[in-house]
């Protein structure tokens, strides 16, 4: 298995567990999945009071991500939800750039570079994103199914088509982010290979490349999260505004 770009993938049990003949073993993504929830718990606090704080660097930083986000539930979701929405979506964003960005540091499991953890996440928000429509707008949530000014008798053809649709919400969700860690740990992992692998005076090629797309990764964790907070937003207000 060494040399496979795919091999810090791999889940392997830490603490071998089992509950009723299920194997319920503690992996290193459980162990990085409960360091983020903390770190996003503790995060989530720390920034909110950090607007209280003495001005400084740290605080004009939080306040342009605050005044970024408040931007994008206003937006999406209406100004008079803010207060409804803006914790949930900041802590979401910050859950999902801390798995990011904490899956660049060694012995750190990247957690959405799992499908099963993007997929939760992303089927998690459109769920909710139903459940509030159909609270706020009764059956009449369904019309989300039929685009204004469509004639009657191609109902049979666009309703179908609308469901496949709303179908591939969550699934290009988790798809987009799953895909973007996955790959970029992967071009990362072969170019360290080919840099211990290659001849001394070729070795600076690779490693000025990887230096570069590490910083580049960075950059991605951050912009995937920015990303999913405001898809997930854009579906809560088109649940809530019931449009498309």
């Amino acid at each position: 298995m060494q040399g496979n770009p795919l091999e810090e993938f791999f889940l392997h049990p830490i603490l071998r567990l089992t509950l009723l003949g299920y194997d319920i073993s503690v992996t290193q993504a459980v162990v990085s999945l409960w360091l983020i929830v903390g770190l996003t718990a503790f995060a989530s606090v720390y920034f909110v009071r950090a607007a209280s704080l003495v001005p400084g660097r740290f605080q004009t930083s939080v306040e342009m991500l605050f005044e970024t986000l408040t931007g994008v539930v206003d937006e999406n979701v209406g100004p008079e939800n803010r207060k409804m929405f803006l914790l949930p979506i900041f802590t979401l964003f910050l859950f999902v750039f801390l798995s990011n960005f904490l899956g660049l540091i060694p012995g750190v499991y990247t957690i959405t570079s799992q499908i099963i953890v993007t997929g939760v996440l992303a089927v998690t928000v459109y769920l909710i994103s139903l459940l509030i429509g159909f609270a706020k707008h009764g059956v009449k949530f369904l019309s989300i199914l039929v685009p204004e000014g469509v004639p009657g008798w191609m109902l049979p053809l666009v309703v179908p088509i609308e469901i496949i649709s709303q179908l591939a919400r969550p699934l290009s969700l988790a798809v987009r982010l799953f895909a973007n860690m996955t790959a970029g740990h992967t071009i990362l992992f072969v170019l360290f290979t080919l840099t211990t692998s290659l001849a001394i005076y070729l070795k600076w090629l690779p490693f000025s490349i990887s230096v570069v797309l590490y910083l580049l990764e960075v950059l991605v964790a951050f912009i995937q999260a920015y990303i999913f907070a405001v898809l997930s937003a854009v579906y809560l207000g088109q649940a809530i505004k019931l449009n498309h």
